[in-house]
């Protein structure tokens, strides 16, 4: 027992690089609280469905449990509509999974008409404003190409 709790330690120790990225990619004329409202709804739809991409609850030294968080960072960029578009075929080529907001979610106040709305669109004439997606890193870096990390 000891020798594996000294191997954990040792693994414990060393810092962690993921073979997978998230990322979000909000288009860049968005209003502030229009980036904050499509971020949280995006990375949900990842959290939701990807449940290994969750970890542990957390707790204070009190003892508090708090919901558990992503294992890993989450990326945010900033992209034109015309990146995001891009970014959406690429996507899709790949096959990885991802969660869309497009502008009409704005004017819909609950998940059954969300649902609705992007429905009703082909995906190719979508009217993006924001795309979460997740995989193989270097996968991820190619779909979101031409985006930059938010500021």
């Amino acid at each position: 027992m000891a020798a594996a709790d000294s191997v954990t330690v040792e693994i414990a120790d060393q810092p962690i690089r993921f073979d997978t990225k998230i990322a979000v990619a909000l288009r860049d004329d968005l209003q502030s609280w229009q980036r904050l409202n499509v971020t949280a709804f995006l990375v949900s739809g990842l959290a939701a469905t990807m449940p290994e991409l969750v970890g542990e609850p957390y707790q204070d030294a009190d003892g508090t449990a708090y919901l558990p968080m992503f294992r890993q960072p989450v990326l945010v960029f900033a992209a034109s509509k015309e990146v995001l578009t891009a970014a959406h075929s690429r996507a899709l080529s790949r096959v990885v999974p991802m969660a869309v907001f497009t502008s009409d979610l704005f004017s819909t106040g609950n998940d059954r008409d969300n649902r609705g709305v992007v429905r009703a669109v082909p995906g190719a004439a979508l009217d993006l404003v924001g795309l979460a997606v997740y995989g193989p890193r270097n996968a991820v870096d190619k779909i979101l190409k031409g985006a930059r990390l938010h500021e």
